[in-house]
């Protein structure tokens, strides 16, 4: 079984019609908000920071390690905003590094309510050590690495928020160009990377005069594979500690725990327990998420970013 973890990250290089999931999950989704959709890019009033290190499926051998920092913030007037998305993921003996830059245009709708669109523009970087592998039948496709694989890329997204609410749609790679295949807008004959669909939901309830509720929803979908959505419950306690639940379907449930420090300084934990049949040979998931804003605008903020 473990074996089999390897080779199938393996089939992402060499298959042509490699359909699942292929982006990094992030079970802390709703404070990754760049990382899912260009569009969030200076939705805050102040410049935003978040480190997220990803531990998934411990005790499985070649199981996936990622790492994640994002930084976006307002320019021109607040009505623009951009953001960077630095990434390094790791499964068995593969290797992606990604670098992703962002830019939102906002249109004021109402005193409550901006809709933002958003582009992003960068390039991954892939690699594998296939001769690391133990293999039972020989086959040549595994005799040499993969050195270095680049793929620009560029994706889309629109954000509807306010203070207390946001949905947003994205597909983070429309289109990439890998150099040994067709230069096509058909995304299948331009490069083995798929287009991921993201809708994502979230609301602030007030429900006490020092409790906040705070649902939040990920559907998540590419071609060929099942719909996929994390569905969460924060409970919010003076502004200062959180305390969340997520189901992902077909895979975990999670916990959530996460601590605002101050005005600019955040700390976040969440632990995955599996519910797939990889519960018989993994430890679970755990991640990390170091938040810091940072700006001439933030001392005017009363209450902590929500999402």
């Amino acid at each position: 079984m473990k074996k089999l973890l390897i080779l199938s990250a393996i089939c992402i290089f060499s298959a042509a019609n490699a359909n699942a999931q292929q982006d990094p999950m992030v079970s802390q989704y709703m404070f990754n908000g760049l990382y899912l959709n260009p569009a969030y890019a200076g939705s805050h009033d102040y410049w935003s920071s978040t480190l997220t290190f990803r531990n998934q499926w411990v005790g499985l051998d070649g199981a996936p390690e990622t790492a994640i920092a994002a930084v976006d913030g307002p320019i021109s007037a607040k009505n623009m905003g951009l953001g960077l998305i630095l990434l390094h993921d790791k499964i068995g003996v593969t290797r992606q590094n990604t670098a992703i830059l962002n830019y939102a245009y906002q249109l004021k709708l109402n005193e409550n309510a901006k809709l933002a669109l958003g582009i992003n523009a960068g390039f991954s970087q892939f690699s594998a050590k296939l001769t690391d592998l133990t293999v039972w039948d020989q086959d040549q496709v595994f005799e040499n690495d993969i050195t270095s694989k680049v793929l620009p890329r560029l994706g889309v997204g629109a954000y509807y928020f306010g203070k207390r609410h946001y949905v947003g749609f994205s597909i983070p790679t429309l289109f990439a160009y890998q150099k040994d295949l067709d230069f096509n807008f058909d995304l299948s004959r331009a490069s083995f990377l798929r287009r991921h669909y993201l809708l994502t939901a979230g609301y602030v309830f007030d429900v006490a005069k020092e409790l906040k509720l705070k649902p939040s929803v990920l559907f998540k979908y590419v071609e060929n594979a099942p719909l996929e959505a994390d569905i969460n419950l924060s409970a919010v306690y003076q502004d200062k500690f959180w305390l969340g639940a997520s189901f992902r379907t077909y895979d975990a449930v999670a916990v959530i725990l996460e601590y605002q420090t101050n005005s600019f300084f955040r700390v976040g934990y969440a632990y995955d327990i599996t519910v797939s049949k990889l519960r018989k040979y993994s430890n679970g998931s755990h991640e990390i998420m170091i938040g810091i804003d940072f700006g001439k605008e933030l001392v005017k903020v009363k209450s902590p970013r929500y999402f």
